[in-house]
C-alpha cells in the first residue's frame, strides 16, 4: 500500500478533491485524515502499556 499527504488550504477545494476520491473508494482507495492517523498512531502505541483496574485507578488518583 502506498500512502499520499495532500494539503488543501481552500475547504471548498478539499470537499471537491474528497468527493472525487471518494469515486475511487470501489478500487481500494482509503481516505484517512492526517489528524485522524496521529490518533490512531498515539493510540497504538499505548498498546502495549499495562493496564489497571478503574477502581484501582480510583484508589490511587491522589
Amino acid at each position: 500500500m502506498q500512502t499520499l499527504t495532500v494539503n488543501i488550504e481552500n475547504d471548498t477545494l478539499v470537499d471537491r478533491v474528497i468527493w472525487l476520491l471518494e469515486h475511487f473508494k470501489n478500487d481500494g482507495v482509503e481516505i484517512v485524515a492526517k489528524e485522524d492517523l496521529d490518533d490512531l498512531k498515539l493510540l497504538k502505541a499505548t498498546q502495549q502499556e499495562e493496564t489497571i483496574s478503574f477502581e484501582e485507578y480510583l484508589k490511587n488518583e491522589n
